[in-house]
């Protein structure tokens, strides 16, 4: 009995398995990327926030606050994966490349990621539909408080303008959401 014992002590590492020698290798109990978990959210919102820069020519606003969506998909997602001033760098960073004047973007997703800590701290579970509603409400309240720091700066058109984009930036919120859900299987894939 004491001699069997002493056999099981040696390392499993140390046993030279066919899988090892064939090239194969397992799945099972590595470790992530460091980068990956880190950087791929961070660099995703960044890049939807460029993705308003592109030279699309319209009378209306049409495109949809992209890095705003990417930033509330990740944060429905993922609720402890930023700090509350997240907001206020990714914002910063938007007003860089939206047009709005400066520091509009970095107050609005700052009191967006507040409203969402403060909602999280009351709900104790949410489902799909609970978050599209509320990255829905968190959006069309962000372009129109933009469209308002507009009309209070310079001569806005009016709100109705702003209809299109609204409706497109809701409906396309989900598939922004299924995006970001696969950027995040990726990124936590080992």
């Amino acid at each position: 009995m004491i001699k069997r014992a002493s056999v099981l002590k040696v390392p499993l590492r140390n046993i030279p398995l066919i899988q090892q020698r064939s090239g194969y290798r397992s799945r099972l109990n590595r470790e992530q990327s460091p980068w990956r978990m880190r950087f791929v959210p961070v660099i995703s919102v960044l890049i939807a926030s460029a993705l308003t820069s592109l030279p699309f020519i319209v009378e209306q606003p049409f495109l949809p606050p992209f890095g705003l969506m990417v930033f509330l998909a990740w944060r429905l997602m993922r609720p402890g994966l930023w700090p509350v001033w997240a907001g206020l760098i990714f914002g910063m960073f938007d007003d860089c490349f939206s047009g709005q004047p400066f520091g509009s973007a970095a107050l609005i997703w700052s009191l967006a990621m507040i409203g969402l800590e403060l909602l999280d701290q009351r709900a104790a579970w949410r489902d799909h539909l609970q978050d599209w509603f509320i990255g829905s409400l968190v959006l069309l309240f962000s372009l129109i408080s933009q469209w308002a720091i507009i009309a209070w700066a310079f001569t806005a058109p009016s709100l109705t303008a702003l209809l299109p984009q609204m409706v497109i930036s809701v409906l396309l919120f989900p598939l922004t959401v299924r995006f970001c859900a696969r950027l995040d299987a990726w990124r936590l894939a080992t």
